[in-house]
């Protein structure tokens, strides 16, 4: 019988391995991944603000994150299935280098063109989503600018503390997804986590690289300042803090977690 899935120890090795494509990979193919992942994520995060733009109102707020959640999850199917580079999911990447086939200036290098990449798409994305005028319809472009403003206004530590636990999940959706061996698997795999992360209100430096350019375009043209909501609080307030809880959750709980359990002790034994 075919293997349906490989067991934590060989999904390690299997991300160990496929880091060591940062070594052969050009810069312009990583940064044409990183654009594609870019608008995989802001395609989950602007279906997920359509649906819950007022599906509070008939389920409640608890069913209504569910429903975000859930349809969030296209995003990183998305980039897992049809392949991208996303800085979240890259996190990984630090088992390559704790294991020696990559160096950590390397990583770093993938990090900063990935992230670069990945905000690109993002922004253009949302150009491309406030050109298309489907924001007029109902109450979208009051829930878009609301989400935006809430992810501003949010404390440096809450921000980072929520980035933590969003990638600590995002990267248990990537290790999962690494292990299936079939789309199938793969689908389910990104889906369980992605939605507990938006459900629970967690914290993605990628799709708010969606959220709070599209809030801030859109409460730009509709003539409707909101305090805290500009592009100052965009970077510093939350894409710092969230960015550098992001790299923190995936490296420390996942990479560095499961490369210990697995893998250290064959490293120690390299000469």
């Amino acid at each position: 019988m075919e293997k349906r899935y490989l067991t934590p120890a060989e999904t390690v090795r299997t991300i160990v391995d496929n880091g060591k494509r940062v070594l052969t990979q050009s810069r312009v193919r990583t940064l044409v991944l990183s654009l594609l992942a870019g608008f995989y994520i802001a395609f989950g995060a602007e279906l997920a603000t359509v649906l819950t733009q007022d599906a509070a109102l008939f389920v409640g707020k608890g069913i209504a994150a569910l429903l975000g959640g859930s349809v969030f999850s296209l995003g990183l199917m998305l980039v897992v299935i049809c392949g991208a580079e996303l800085f979240t999911g890259n996190s990984l990447l630090a088992s390559s280098a704790l294991q020696g086939e990559i160096s950590w200036w390397q990583l770093l290098e993938n990090w900063l063109l990935v992230i670069l990449g990945n905000m690109a798409g993002s922004l253009f994305f949302a150009g491309l989503m406030f050109e298309s005028r489907l924001w007029a319809n109902g109450n979208l472009a009051e829930h878009a600018i609301r989400i935006a403003a809430l992810k501003c206004q949010l404390p440096f530590t809450v921000a980072l503390v929520r980035g933590i636990l969003c990638n600590w999940l995002v990267c248990l959706a990537v290790f999962m997804a690494t292990a299936a061996r079939d789309v199938t698997g793969k689908m389910f795999a990104c889906y369980v986590p992605i939605m507990a992360f938006v459900a629970s209100g967690f914290e993605h430096s990628i799709a708010n690289m969606y959220f709070i350019p599209t809030g801030l375009l859109l409460a730009g043209e509709l003539g409707r300042p909101v305090p805290g909501l500009d592009w100052s609080s965009f970077f510093l307030g939350n894409l710092l803090p969230v960015t550098l809880g992001n790299m923190l959750g995936g490296v420390l709980f996942v990479a560095f977690a499961y490369w210990y359990v697995h893998l250290r002790q064959e490293s120690r034994r390299q000469p």
